[in-house]
């Protein structure tokens, strides 16, 4: 059984086609989908979504270029929510942020919901873009203490040792397909199989050989096709430790 531990079925390009994508997955052998927030707003939409389908789950939480138009005391009112299996995706986003106020913000921000994470016993979902060591900085400060995961990773071999040692779960989406990804190869390649998640990301970051269409989660088996061809692993391996790590994680 394939899982999506990452994607935006509540994003505009999406929402609407609800049940054609997961049935389109279904067929494809997908069959756990994790719906993530980026604001409060999206967040609510995540949950409503995983009402309305056995296998549909939500994340929800405050992005750190959307920081500025949510509210957390509003986010924490949905942590009790039954189908809300982590909190996320949540961190520093440095690209589109240079000042430095801004960025102090994108800090206090990510501390804050990982101590809601704590509070609630909610592993977390980071994003991590530009700003890896202080994100790592950040983790080292301030344990998630019911684990996270490092959503689309990106950067170093040896950056993901380190945040493997804080109790990191490597996610890997459609980039790990690209013929230019080496970092990200090296790192699918060395990661610990007990601590590898899959995602798509959608509608973002379709893998090859679709890259430039929308992305959806019908498209996840060529990002494990890829991985364990790496790996030279079978498949059906990798399947089943992904889905023994997504698990794990999400406490189910």
């Amino acid at each position: 059984m394939f899982v999506d531990t990452h994607c935006h079925l509540n994003s505009e390009d999406l929402i609407n086609e609800f049940n054609d994508i997961i049935l389109k997955a279904q067929e494809n052998g997908v069959n756990f989908f994790a719906v993530v927030g980026w604001d409060v707003n999206s967040s609510k939409k995540a949950i409503e979504l995983s009402t309305k389908h056995e296998k549909v789950y939500s994340i929800v939480g405050i992005h750190p270029c959307d920081i500025d138009n949510s509210n957390l005391d509003e986010l924490e009112l949905l942590l009790n929510e039954a189908k809300v299996i982590a909190l996320g995706e949540i961190g520093l986003d440095y690209h589109w942020v240079e000042e430095k106020e801004q960025r102090e913000k994108q800090k206090v921000y990510f501390i804050k919901q990982i101590e809601l994470a704590n509070k609630y016993h909610l592993p977390i979902s980071i994003h991590s873009r530009d700003a890896l060591q202080d994100t790592f900085n950040i983790l080292k400060e301030h344990r998630p203490l019911y684990g996270f995961i490092m959503h689309c990773y990106s950067g170093s071999k040896e950056m993901m040792r380190e945040f493997i040692k804080l109790g990191a779960y490597i996610s890997f989406a459609g980039p790990v397909t690209f013929k230019n990804a080496v970092a990200g190869k090296e790192c699918a390649i060395d990661v610990p199989l007990d601590r590898i998640l899959i995602e798509t990301d959608c509608p973002y970051l379709t893998p090859h050989p679709h890259r430039g269409k929308r992305n959806d989660p019908s498209y996840i088996p060529l990002i494990y096709k890829e991985i364990a061809e790496l790996r030279q692993i079978d498949v059906s391996k990798l399947e089943e430790k992904v889905y023994e790590n997504t698990l794990r994680i999400f406490n189910l």
